[in-house]
């Protein structure tokens, strides 16, 4: 595996076979509670920042993602940006999609989250549109699984939203949003499930708190909210990703092994 021209990769060593890389497209993306589901699953998992630090504020970088053919899971993140600034992103998202679809098209399991699931949407002819406001904070959705997708409350904070890809199955929704879809081996979500209060300061002291009051939010008052979601939200996303796991990662390879 190779980082790209000013990225970083990141190795974890955990004890079990199923590797997963985190796709972090910017350094405020930390896998958290995501990380904590997948190693108390005994991954192997790598981190790959695309954004440095240091080009946060003029993100148009060049990338070479490691191979997915080393990985069972791939893990899109968040970013601040939109999936369709190309003026901005140009550099790499359009080469991040064409690496989505070649991982779906060699059965790779994918789990894309907010922006991550935004780009998933596209890789398979979705699209991403402006949404008529931003939603930001801790809201409950819809889901037709809540046995694998429960219905919340979870972390939201984005401005846009898919339109889902053909032959996708909405599996939760709220008013704002389609908040998550099925589509072959991969599910994409709307909202932050990795989201725990370490990384909300993160994004409060990096441009979220003037975005928050904006919003007519309180981002003192979000912050109480998250620390006060505490274990709930650490066993929702415990939930979720073990479903995942079970029902999409260790099922397909059972499935493999058996042909």
């Amino acid at each position: 595996m190779r980082p790209g021209i000013g990225n970083r990769l990141f190795v974890h060593e955990y004890s079990g076979c199923v590797q997963a890389l985190f796709i972090q497209h910017d350094h405020l993306s930390p896998p958290a509670l995501v990380g904590e589901a997948l190693e108390g699953l005994g991954y192997k998992m790598d981190e790959f920042i695309v954004v440095p630090e240091e080009k946060f504020h003029s993100p148009n970088v060049r990338v070479e993602l490691p191979d997915y053919h080393d990985y069972d899971l791939l893990i899109p993140m968040g970013a601040p940006w939109s999936v369709y600034d190309t003026a901005t992103i140009g550099n790499w998202v359009q080469d991040e999609l064409a690496y989505l679809r070649g991982a779906l098209s060699h059965g790779v399991a994918v789990l894309g989250i907010c922006f991550g699931g935004q780009l998933l949407a596209k890789a398979n002819g979705g699209d991403v549109v402006r949404s008529p406001a931003p939603e930001i904070g801790w809201h409950v959705i819809h889901s037709d699984e809540p046995g694998s997708i429960p219905s919340g409350p979870w972390f939201q904070w984005h401005y846009d939203r898919v339109v889902p890809p053909p032959g996708a199955k909405v599996v939760a929704r709220n008013a704002a949003a389609v908040q998550a879809f099925r589509i072959g081996r991969a599910l994409g979500l709307q909202f932050h499930p990795e989201l725990d209060p370490p990384s909300l300061v993160g994004w409060l002291e990096n441009g979220g708190r003037e975005e928050a009051i904006e919003a007519g939010l309180d981002p003192e008052v979000m912050l109480r909210h998250t620390e006060a979601e505490g274990d709930s939200a650490r066993l929702r996303t415990r939930n979720l990703i073990e479903a995942f796991h079970r029902e999409v990662v260790i099922a397909e390879r059972a499935t493999q092994a058996t042909a």
